[in-house]
């Protein structure tokens, strides 16, 4: 197939790209595979990110409707966060994702021709 960018704008990779670009997009993806978590226990395994942003950054998985907010009515409140079934279907494309990473990591090791640290 010959792509053109307009094709490229209305193609699924351009929707993917859209949600998966953010600095941490996969990584709470990818922890949220494992079990629904609450806001601080994402954080914790981030201990890089901010409040703010991790709080948009959910909302963000939300809005695109890939994370699910779940609060439940207790005192206190106890809000989840969770993935969605279309969510749950990136599963096999962040293990493909990470397992070309990993060999690109080897590529880059055993590559003289590589020019970028």
């Amino acid at each position: 197939m010959n792509y053109t960018n307009e094709i490229l704008e209305e193609c699924g990779l351009t929707s993917a790209q859209k949600i998966l670009s953010g600095k941490w997009s996969m990584r709470i993806i990818l922890f949220l595979l494992e079990k629904p978590m609450r806001f601080n226990e994402i954080q914790r395994l981030f201990p890089d990110i901010t409040h703010a942003t991790l709080t948009k950054q959910l909302r963000l998985l939300e809005d695109y409707g890939i994370v699910v907010r779940n609060v439940h009515s207790q005192i206190p409140p106890k809000v989840e966060y969770s993935l969605s079934d279309i969510g749950k279907k990136l599963k096999p494309i962040l293990n493909s994702v990470m397992a070309w990473g990993d060999e690109y990591k080897e590529y880059q090791k055993d590559s003289t021709t590589f020019k970028h640290s």
